[in-house]
């Protein structure tokens, strides 16, 4: 059984860089081939994916993030990571980690699939 745990999240002024992680507990349950991404929402707004990536490290990313933020992880520590960098006010929202056995990028978007499972969320906050 796959759990996710986030942390990182917090405050910072526009232009500023924040990382989150992602823990990842019981990985070998989905084998040797999984997908992870984040995804954000901020209250009363639907959610956004944020970016992707697939057991051989290929990516893929809003175009609201493209250029400032990058997903990463590390499979010796079992963790997942987005670096996000030039922040803006609008990148403000919780943020969750997601895990599947299918990919999360379908027709050039970001969607997570019925199966997904999902971290707690890390609020990011960023003012002016």
């Amino acid at each position: 059984q796959v759990q996710l745990v986030e942390s990182g999240g917090g405050s910072a002024q526009t232009g500023g860089s924040l990382t989150l992680s992602c823990a990842v507990f019981g990985v070998t349950s989905y084998g040797s081939r999984y997908y992870m991404a984040w995804f954000r929402q901020d209250p009363g707004t639907e959610r956004e994916g944020v970016a992707a990536i697939d057991g051989n490290g290929r990516t893929y990313y809003a175009d609201s993030v493209k250029g400032r933020f990058t997903i990463s992880k590390d499979n010796d520590k079992n963790t997942l990571y987005l670096h996000m960098g030039n922040l803006k006010p609008e990148d403000t929202a919780m943020y969750y980690c997601a895990a599947d056995v299918t990919t999360f990028y379908r027709q050039n978007m970001l969607v997570p699939p019925v199966s997904t499972v999902w971290g707690q969320g890390t609020q990011v906050t960023v003012s002016s």
